[in-house]
């Protein structure tokens, strides 16, 4: 006879910050991360966009930052280098970035899982507006043909977990360009916008983000 457990369905706070350092952003991911470890407080998911800025992942090879100081300089990029997994990427405005911090004990400890999650509530989500999402083996993110419109870099540790994903709604494309996005010569980017012909309210798509989170991971999520 197989006993089957249930767990009681976890809150998860989800946060609409609007435009937001990347600094900002990761000191706020730091901080409710010390809380999740102490027992204290709700799971959260934290959707914003940030100013223009580079990043780079456990390993990266920064020779893929193919934009030099002075264009930086130019263009207002920052550089930052980033505890999560993946190459190099990008972050500006029009772009939706979500950074879930949960628990995956007891029932959710599968790294490839988590992943997979993700990409499932970005196929979801742009599935509302018509695109259809598509996963490509031995890589992550999701691609819609040959081109991606969303990113996935995650940190866990200890089952927590941090940084989260980046889904190109009205993003200015022309910044991918000064890197090669995650380190893959031989595929392109895109956006809804691109894809759809029109531009999307960013808070809009943040609110589908969490419908969906909030299916995929089995949660209560509260909208802050």
């Amino acid at each position: 006879m197989t006993t089957e457990v249930s767990y009681a369905r976890r809150v998860c706070e989800a946060h609409w910050l609007g435009l937001t350092t990347y600094a900002e952003g990761l000191r706020l991911q730091e901080r409710a991360v010390e809380r999740l470890r102490a027992g204290e407080g709700n799971e959260q998911l934290l959707l914003l966009e940030h100013p223009h800025v580079f990043t780079l992942g456990r390993g990266a090879d920064a020779s893929n930052i193919l934009a030099d100081d002075q264009q930086l300089q130019s263009h207002s990029i920052e550089v930052h280098e980033t505890g999560r997994g993946g190459d190099v990427t990008y972050h500006g405005p029009g772009q939706l970035v979500g950074y879930p911090m949960i628990n995956l004990k007891p029932d959710r400890c599968d790294v490839h899982r988590y992943v997979r999650d993700i990409e499932e509530v970005l196929i979801r989500t742009i599935g509302e507006y018509g695109i259809k999402g598509e996963r490509i083996a031995g890589l992550t993110g999701v691609w819609v043909g040959n081109e991606k419109v969303a990113a996935i870099g995650v940190r866990i540790a200890r089952w927590i977990t941090s940084h989260g994903f980046a889904l190109n709604v009205n993003t200015d494309l022309q910044y991918f360009r000064m890197i090669v996005p995650c380190g893959i010569t031989d595929k392109g980017v895109t956006s809804l916008a691109q894809l759809t012909g029109r531009a999307m309210d960013l808070r809009e798509v943040a609110s589908v983000v969490t419908h969906h989170f909030a299916e995929v991971f089995d949660r209560d999520v509260s909208v802050l």
